[in-house]
């Protein structure tokens, strides 16, 4: 059996969460060159992702859901979710984003995978304390991938992964079939296949008899 893993900011959304909280928090352009060193492998995304978070410390949950609310998936890719799906091929997604923006971002699609693999915000008293939990943080994707693998029966070397990043690199190394979308070149040295949107994207997995 064959699953697809996709990585969620920059690969299935054009949104980055962690900068959409930044503008409600006033800090957008600190976390934007903070984000843009890590997904180019010049910083940890651990340390990257802690040092973002912190950031936000004070912002209220209200400002969180309306940066959340916020989130869009590329056009076409709740479609092509949905074919996946449909042809009875596991779909997740693997994020250091967060849940919610995740689950904001395919309700307003009508769309849906299998499984999401992400991190949460921690909240107290209405407002975010500057902390995040979750299993990529100091975790990998590889092993995300090998863990969502096996609840399937497969494994990642049948397993198809897309992402953009520096964070991908495990996942798409660790794949059967590593899919750039539009890459950072930390990334594209890596790829078997590079695509620079749904319609490419969706073409490959056909190619590959995804459906």
């Amino acid at each position: 059996m064959t699953l697809v893993a996709f990585d969620f900011d920059g690969t299935l959304s054009d949104s980055e969460m962690t900068v959409l909280l930044g503008e409600q928090a006033g800090v957008a352009a600190e976390i934007a060159a903070i984000t843009d060193a890590a997904m180019a492998g010049e910083l940890s995304y651990a340390a990257s992702l802690r040092e973002r978070v912190q950031l936000l410390s004070g912002l209220s949950t209200v400002a969180m859901e309306a940066a959340f609310a916020q989130v869009r998936l590329h056009p076409g890719a709740g479609a092509l979710l949905g074919r996946l799906r449909a042809a009875g091929v596991p779909v997740v997604i693997l994020t250091g984003g967060f849940e919610r923006g995740v689950d904001a971002a395919l309700a307003a699609a009508d769309a849906a995978v299998d499984a999401v693999v992400a991190n949460r915000l921690v909240v107290a008293d209405g407002s975010l304390t500057g902390g995040v939990t979750g299993p990529l943080i100091a975790g990998t994707k590889d092993t995300a991938l090998a863990e969502v693998c096996a609840r399937w029966g497969t494994s990642p070397a049948d397993a198809v992964a897309v992402g953009d990043g520096a964070n991908d690199l495990p996942m798409l190394e660790a794949a059967g079939t590593a899919i750039g979308y539009e890459p950072k070149p930390v990334v594209a040295g890596t790829a078997d296949h590079i695509v620079h949107d749904m319609d490419e994207l969706g073409a490959l997995l056909a190619a590959h008899g995804l459906w």
